[in-house]
């Protein structure tokens, strides 16, 4: 993605206007370009975090740099070299979203990405880390998708 340094403020020719503009997109904390970068940088976090859960687990993983490198176009966040199994369900990729799980935005998640991922890759992980409604996991656990609010560590690893 290209990062544009140029303010959306800065394209305006009238200063009053321009100040006005400057200063909401400055003040706003709900969404704009600062609240994204802040999402994306929270995001990246919990992924790290997730990766080095993994890492310490001895659980093999391609993250989905390397998947787009290999001509994948829609990738989960991590897709498991060895399917693990939590409890009864098997696992293939996890998605860890730095979020709460709501009703709407699941359900936009599983049109967008996760039913996606459950076409090429099988049943899946998904780690809402700052919890979520818990009628979203009912939704969804029998067609393989499950969902947390943390990477579980008692795992069985499947060869």
């Amino acid at each position: 993605a290209v990062v544009s340094t140029q303010s959306t403020a800065d394209l305006i020719k009238d200063e009053v206007f321009k100040q006005q503009v400057q200063y909401c997109l400055d003040n706003d904390n709900t969404v704009g370009p600062n609240i994204d970068l802040i999402k994306k940088s929270i995001g990246e976090e919990y992924e790290s975090v997730l990766k080095d859960r993994l890492t310490l687990m001895k659980i093999p993983f391609k993250d989905e740099n390397l998947l787009r490198d290999q001509g994948y176009d829609k990738t989960p966040d991590l897709l498991l070299s060895v399917p693990i199994a939590v409890g009864d369900q098997v696992i293939n990729w996890i998605e860890s979203k730095a979020s709460f799980g709501d009703e709407n935005t699941h359900k936009q998640y599983l049109r967008e990405q996760y039913w996606s991922y459950w076409n090429r890759f099988g049943s899946g992980l998904v780690i809402y880390w700052f919890g979520f409604i818990d009628e979203l996991s009912k939704q969804t656990v029998d067609k393989g998708i499950i969902i947390m609010d943390h990477m579980p560590r008692d795992v069985t690893t499947l060869l």
